[in-house]
């Protein structure tokens, strides 16, 4: 059970950090990372669960997340603009046709898992 919590525990402090680089660069995305943090935060330790759940800059969209499976339509409209431009000043940057097709590959699939996730009015 130990390595089970402790497993747990790496996962959500790596994808805590991930989620928290992903608000400086555009390339990595924030919200599945900070979601994917709580799932392991809520297998692994109360503490650092409760801590992310009342924090300031996510509480709304995981207790949102939480109780409806659904997000903001505003934070949605953030989310398309956020990774569509991201994606698109990577694409114009990177030199390599192979690596520009892979990333709108990738920026094609976030924007169809956006799509797929429930809204919720403002």
């Amino acid at each position: 059970m130990a390595l089970k919590r402790g497993f747990f525990l790496i996962v959500g402090l790596c994808s805590l950090v991930l989620g928290l680089l992903g608000i400086l660069l555009p390339v990595l995305p924030t919200v599945p990372f900070i979601l994917l943090a709580a799932y392991c935060f809520a297998r692994s330790s109360d503490r650092l669960y409760l801590w992310l759940m009342n924090h300031p800059w996510f509480a709304d969209a995981l207790n949102n997340w939480q109780a409806q499976g659904a997000i903001r339509k505003s934070l949605k409209r953030k989310a398309y603009i956020v990774s569509s431009l991201s994606f698109l000043v990577s694409i114009a940057v990177v030199p390599l046709i192979w690596v520009k097709v892979m990333l709108a590959c990738f920026g094609t699939g976030l924007i169809i898992y956006l799509r797929s996730i429930p809204e919720i009015e403002d």
